[in-house]
């Protein structure tokens, strides 16, 4: 029998383009299911191991949470700017400390970066600050406070999203500059320049230097890494909590949302995934072609 059914010699199909056959353009024999293939090379996740991977994201969230309450604080009067330098100060020697003493044996094998280099870094960034914090206290002079605000708001948003919290060190171009465009609104609110400069530099060791910071930490001593994250979570829902209940209970429901449902959700759904795979599927390369690249 023929394809079309007609009486006539069977004329085995060939899956070929160049040659004429008695069939149409889009037949298939029955051999074309035979390479169906389901859900290849499909990762199976665990609950906890996603809920720890997903502290990162609780702890980020909770980071902007601790900024905004010493942004209150300072705001209210309750808080000095020496106080907050001093404090940025002995935090920024501590991390700096417990991050050489983490990367010793990595940069042992390499040119390691000498403090003195570091040194002239902080010096350089606290110089420039210092020196433009009255600008920038005056910045959004013109500016009304509520537009201010939806700015700050918009950019603390951008950098949660922005992100990059798979490998967060350094942190991203955009997310770092959003999260300093909203510290430099906020900053402009203060009463005086040098609370300015102390809220941009605790801005910088909150938004840069941390994740960096937290990302040894999870390379180098992931069994530490999950205990410090749920301390940074206790201490932004307890900051917040100071200043208003409400955003403490926000906080608290954004925190069990992302860092236990959404991993429920994930691994609840990954047994209805249903990938197929088969001769239809785009051709891939699969050659080594890097030779070709010199």
């Amino acid at each position: 029998m023929g394809p079309d059914g007609a009486p006539g010699p069977a004329v085995p199909w060939r899956k070929v383009l160049w040659e004429r056959q008695p069939f149409p353009d889009n037949y298939v024999d029955q051999r074309f299911l035979e390479e169906l293939r389901r859900n290849e090379g499909i990762r199976q996740y665990r609950y906890w191991a996603v809920v720890k991977e997903a502290g990162f994201v609780g702890q980020q969230l909770s980071c902007v949470a601790i900024f905004i309450t010493l942004w209150l604080y300072m705001e209210q009067g309750l808080l000095l700017p020496e106080t907050l330098l001093w404090s940025s100060l002995i935090c920024a020697l501590l991390g700096y400390g417990l991050h050489q003493a983490l990367t010793s044996r990595v940069e042992s094998c390499g040119e390691p970066r000498t403090h003195l280099a570091d040194l002239q870094s902080a010096a350089i960034f606290l110089s420039f600050t210092f020196g433009f914090s009255p600008v920038l206290k005056t910045l959004t002079e013109s500016v009304s406070t509520d537009t201010v605000y939806a700015m700050s708001a918009l950019m603390l948003l951008a950098h949660l999203v922005s992100f990059p919290y798979a490998q967060p060190s350094p942190p991203g171009s955009l997310s770092l500059n959003a999260a300093l465009f909203a510290s430099v609104c906020l900053a402009s609110r203060l009463p005086g320049a040098l609370h300015t400069f102390a809220m941009l530099s605790c801005a910088l060791l909150v938004f840069a230097l941390w994740p960096c910071l937290l990302q040894t930490l999870r390379e180098n001593a992931p069994g530490h890494f999950t205990g410090v994250c749920m301390g940074v979570c206790i201490g932004g829902i307890v900051g917040l909590g100071s200043q208003t209940l409400g955003g403490a209970v926000l906080l608290t429901l954004a925190l069990a949302s992302v860092t236990l449902l959404c991993p429920f959700l994930l691994v609840r759904l990954q047994r209805h995934k249903d990938n197929i795979h088969g001769p239809w599927d785009e051709a891939e390369i699969r050659e080594d072609l890097s030779r070709f690249l010199h």
